[in-house]
């Protein structure tokens, strides 16, 4: 799901891609449980309640990686975050993508600094953004 390969990207918005990670999200945590998801990964038992519920609750990309490691399909959640910063700076090497190309390219005002310190997890990166980024890379990209 957050590292699968999106296929048309051209037709794909980032609103699209934000709505199916949250789908997927959502279809974990029902699988799992609100309340053992919420035991289990520390994200508060009404935000898991309002995902399930099909609403676009603020989830950052450690939140999701944390409800992804609560299935067999995906490993814990420090190597799900390793291997998605890992996709991210790939991509970005491989369409000569830099932060300052995603801060031009991005539509929510953050800056190349800002931007850079998300993807290396020092700012938490909100699901939403990371969904943005994920897209232009793809975009620029006909290998990611």
């Amino acid at each position: 799901m957050l590292l699968d390969p999106i296929d048309a990207p051209a037709e794909t918005t980032a609103e699209d891609l934000h709505l199916a990670y949250l789908e997927e999200l959502a279809a974990v945590v029902s699988d799992v449980g609100v309340d053992e998801a919420a035991d289990r990964t520390g994200i508060p038992a009404d935000t898991l309640a309002a995902l399930v519920a099909g609403e676009q609750p603020q989830l950052v990309l450690d939140d999701a990686a944390a409800i992804l490691a609560l299935t067999d399909d995906w490993p814990d959640a420090d190597v799900v975050m390793l291997e998605i910063r890992d996709s991210i700076m790939l991509g970005m090497s491989s369409a000569v993508l830099d932060v300052d190309a995603l801060e031009r390219a991005l539509d929510d005002g953050l800056d190349a600094k800002t931007i850079q310190q998300m993807i290396e997890g020092r700012r938490p990166l909100p699901l939403a953004t990371y969904a943005a980024i994920a897209l232009t890379i793809r975009r620029e990209n006909d290998y990611a």
